[in-house]
């Protein structure tokens, strides 16, 4: 057996801090972004509900011509992973700047363009940075539980940063906000670029790989392996149902819960941090159980925890705080297992060294479809049933209460039965799931 590299924590602390501020690009962009227009600008939902839905799509269509580029460059030299690394990173940072500190229009419509170009500038920009960051640890290799190892200090750091960039904001500001997000997005960089190189590249014939020349320039490879695409199918009903709260938990905290101001940020902090502190918890369960049974634990815990979500109304702050801690901590499971399930197919598939970006492309694609549904969906048909954001009337708060607490629980009961039958009764898939 040919040895393979063994990711220290010192190595994967190093390796994962740049999904810290890559995480401000992720979810709370989709948190901050409509609230912050349709408050300081008065930007119609609708509006920004579309303009977020179509850049979402336009860069998820991106994603597998990105994880074919990252591939090529992976194939080149590191010095090539690094260098449009570093062109990516400037790229996103700009366009962050543009998105939160916009020139002053005189008309909404104006600012919805703006949105438009910018959003779609930072998309593409964070998308290109993220695959190529995630495309190291597939390369890495290693069995399960390292692989989970890996992911959990990556996805720990994108917790934290997904914390700071839903508190900062509201605690100090965008411009320490921005300014935080530049220092870290650089460190983050440079630390990864130091162990870049410790990524193993397999030959061919070390990866016992399946491919073949035409294979190679096959950009729709992924989606012809059933295992990548059973896996798939959970990801997206499992990616939907975290998507719709969190597009919408704003909304919900100011209008049904109508907790104070200050409030708002405790609430998206204990989510995010229980996600955090509960990472060796799921790392045990990936030991203990492997990888589809640890996810599927997780997923009855979201279902259990926000069940009842939809009932609570104003001055029940300490009843959601508490709703957010328990789905925060099935959030972990979320984090490291689809990844890590996502590299063992890769792995078993043979297509280590090769592929990974492709994969990884087609992968992003799918999470960006969560949220950009998410988005595009939910907020337009809240402005269609008569919710405004600031007002409480019946009908709307109804609306923000079936669309938050009900939808979701619905769709995560449809990714529990998926992800039941495609990866645990069926016993043709093990080969691609075995716990190391």
């Amino acid at each position: 057996m040919s040895s393979q590299p063994q990711a220290s924590h010192g190595l994967s602390f190093r390796a994962g801090l740049l999904a810290l501020p890559l995480a401000f690009v992720a979810l709370p962009m989709y948190v901050n972004l409509p609230h912050f227009y349709a408050t300081q600008f008065a930007v119609p939902l609708a509006s920004l509900g579309a303009v977020l839905l179509f850049s979402r799509l336009a860069d998820a269509l991106i994603d597998p011509l990105l994880g074919r580029f990252s591939d090529a460059l992976y194939a080149k030299s590191t010095a090539h992973v690094v260098g449009v690394a570093v062109a990516y990173a400037v790229g996103l940072f700009l366009s962050f700047i543009a998105l939160f500190f916009p020139p002053s229009f005189d008309e909404p419509f104006s600012y919805v363009m703006w949105v438009a170009v910018c959003v779609t500038l930072c998309h593409l920009t964070f998308s290109g940075l993220s695959i190529l960051h995630q495309a190291w640890a597939s390369r890495l290799g290693g069995g399960a539980s390292q692989q989970s190892r890996v992911l959990a200090w990556r996805e720990g750091a994108g917790l934290v940063g997904v914390v700071t960039a839903s508190a900062l904001p509201v605690m100090a500001g965008w411009l320490p906000t921005t300014f935080f997000l530049g220092v870290m997005l650089f460190l983050g960089l440079f630390l990864w670029s130091l162990v870049v190189n410790q990524a193993r590249t397999l030959s061919g014939s070390d990866a016992n790989t399946h491919l073949n020349g035409s294979a190679d320039k096959d950009n729709y490879l992924p989606l012809r392996q059933i295992s990548f695409r059973k896996l798939l199918i959970v990801f997206l009903l499992n990616g939907i149902a975290s998507a719709v709260p969190a597009s919408l938990v704003m909304f919900f905290v100011e209008d049904q819960i109508q907790a104070s101001a200050n409030m708002s940020p405790l609430f998206l902090g204990a989510y995010f941090l229980a996600g955090t502190l509960s990472l060796p918890l799921w790392l045990k369960f990936v030991r203990m159980y492997g990888l589809p049974k640890t996810w599927l634990f997780g997923m009855a815990l979201a279902i259990v925890s926000f069940a009842g979500v939809g009932f609570l109304g104003p001055g029940d702050e300490m009843a959601f705080l508490a709703v957010c801690i328990a789905s925060g901590i099935a959030l972990g499971a979320d984090l490291v297992v689809p990844t890590a399930l996502l590299n063992r197919v890769i792995d078993t598939l043979g297509h280590r060294g090769r592929a990974e970006g492709l994969y990884l492309g087609w992968w992003n694609l799918a999470s960006k479809l969560n949220l950009a549904l998410a988005a595009g969906i939910c907020l337009p048909l809240l402005s269609y049933w008569g919710y405004t954001p600031g007002t409480q009337t019946p009908e709307g708060l109804s609306a923000l209460s079936l669309a938050y607490g009900v939808l979701p629980c619905v769709l995560k009961l449809l990714a529990l039965a998926t992800l039941y039958v495609f990866w645990i009764q069926q016993p043709a898939l093990q080969p691609a799931i075995r716990r190391d």
